[in-house]
């Protein structure tokens, strides 16, 4: 009998499990083991701190961000007094389970496939990757991060199908030596409508290997060949591949992230992708944070209503910054002009230095009201078409 059972190993799965085992809990942690997801493998310093990663798991640091427009122009941003780590998920995602396992989680591999409620506490039923038979994990509480399309929020918590996806397509290359185009300390993020007609496209290093990809929530785009083109603008073709990944990232966090009774939900299973950026990795180790304290006040308490702490103290830090994120998306990635205008925005000293300050800590700047008031007026002479696109 397990106090939890924790579905899916992924950076939120992984870090809730190794929270709850630290406090004394007793834990179960189910992956399928074997699937690497696709992701860019940016974190801000905050993650680094918050969750104590050592040296060793970061494959590169970033110190410029590129954005180009659909025209070809580009901005570079530095990254003022700091890094932006990147992690090849490969590696990171084992780390994270291993570590929970030293911290005391029981390790389990194998498929979810359904809750069974016929005994006095609910019973995982998963089907075992080694021996193929059914096999059972009892438990009081499950926390769901089994992922984007959690198979656990579609059986328990009503609505979760119906959240919006961007499918996110990449590739893992051979990085080249630094040439004029490619810069192993750059992350170069590209709007152009010909790429993604609704997102962006990426080519992000890893050191030895980069991340080359795009994502969009239109079915008809061909993911393949719009990544191709974009290897092809970047120089990038004859590089050899790795390995070719693709999944559904969601665009929104759900309403609701328990079942009123024994499950809640965590990561991207929950929806926590930040709009705008697709930035995962952070808050999916956050949900898993919140998730595990969830879990960590129902056990204490025995009152199952505790399981709303979980989106209750993760909307309560973060929401601001998702609905600002979202706003910025709807308003700029709808065409090549608004693309075109974001980029031109982009070239603002006050919107680099509060951009960067905000994803470094994870926290809207408010100290600099004469920065937001200019950066507003120029947002809305850009959508009001009051300035041309290219005006900087």
């Amino acid at each position: 009998m397990f106090d939890v059972v924790v579905i899916g190993g992924g950076p939120s799965g992984a870090t809730a499990a190794e929270d709850l085992a630290r406090s004394g809990h007793k834990v179960a942690l189910l992956d399928r083991a074997g699937r690497i997801k696709p992701c860019g493998g940016a974190i801000p310093p905050r993650l680094i701190a918050d969750f104590n990663l050592p040296d060793d798991q970061i494959v590169a640091r970033i110190t410029t961000a590129r954005m180009i427009s659909p025209t070809g122009r580009h901005v570079d941003i530095p990254i003022e007094n700091g890094f932006v780590g990147m992690v090849d998920r490969e590696h990171f995602d084992e780390f994270l389970r291993v570590r929970a396992a030293q911290a005391g989680a029981v390790r389990a591999t194998g498929t979810y496939l359904r809750i069974d409620r016929s005994g006095p506490t609910p019973a995982v039923i998963y089907r075992d990757k080694v021996t193929g038979n059914e096999r059972s994990l009892s438990t009081r509480l499950i926390i769901g991060a089994d992922g984007a399309r959690s198979n656990v929020a579609r059986d328990e918590v009503p609505g979760a199908e119906r959240i919006p996806y961007v499918i996110a397509y990449h590739e893992i290359i051979e990085a080249p030596a630094a040439t004029a185009v490619y810069d192993p300390e750059r992350c170069d993020v590209i709007y152009d409508g010909a790429i993604s007609p609704d997102f962006y496209g990426w080519v992000f290093p890893h050191g030895k290997s980069a991340s080359v990809g795009m994502g969009s929530m239109v079915k008809d785009v061909d993911l393949k060949r719009a990544t191709a083109d974009l290897r092809a603008a970047s120089g990038l073709t004859d590089c050899p591949t790795i390995r070719r990944e693709g999944a559904p990232i969601p665009l929104k966090p759900l309403d609701c992230w328990d079942n009123g009774r024994d499950v809640v939900l965590a990561g991207d299973a929950a929806g926590v992708v930040a709009p705008s950026s697709g930035e995962g990795i952070y808050y999916a180790m956050v949900g898993g944070r919140v998730a595990a304290t969830a879990a960590s006040a129902c056990l204490a308490s025995g009152r199952v209503r505790d399981l709303k702490l979980a989106r209750q103290l993760f909307m309560r830090e973060h929401k601001t910054v998702f609905r600002v994120l979202a706003s910025m998306q709807n308003a700029y990635y709808r065409s090549d002009e608004r693309r075109e205008r974001f980029v031109s925005l982009c070239h603002d000293i006050d919107v680099q230095r509060l951009t960067f300050e905000a994803y470094m800590n994870k926290k809207l700047v408010k100290a600099r009201p004469m920065a937001h008031l200019k950066i507003g007026l120029k947002n809305l002479a850009h959508l009001t078409r009051l300035v041309s696109a290219t005006r900087t």
